[in-house]
């Protein structure tokens, strides 16, 4: 049976729930790379002004996040049900990472 996901509010309401839902460090490092493909292949696309290239770049995000989260978290991406919140966490996860700071 699949969890309920909780009616959040706010993004300070929304951010411990993204934490949890990516409580393994095996996703959170998954994540991490998928976001940092994203942001590559966003620069090279905005560099190339290829726009096909955007195709490519929400698969290199979304693609390992999902992957890890029905492979090694085994429960549903935050996306689906929050998509712009948990856009933002992604990038404020993958900061956190990028610069040491998270916990």
């Amino acid at each position: 049976m699949a969890k309920e996901v909780p009616k959040i509010a706010t993004f300070e309401e929304f951010w411990p729930y993204y934490l949890n839902e990516h409580s393994k460090p095996k996703t959170r490092w998954i994540h991490f790379i998928g976001t940092t493909l994203a942001v590559v292949m966003l620069i090279v696309t905005l560099i190339t002004q290829n726009w096909w290239l955007i195709l490519i770049t929400l698969v290199s995000g979304y693609g390992p996040a999902w992957y890890a989260h029905f492979f090694t978290e085994k429960n549903r991406p935050a996306t689906f049900t929050y998509p712009f919140w948990s856009l933002a966490a992604d990038f404020k996860m993958w900061f956190l990472m990028l610069t040491g700071r998270l916990r």
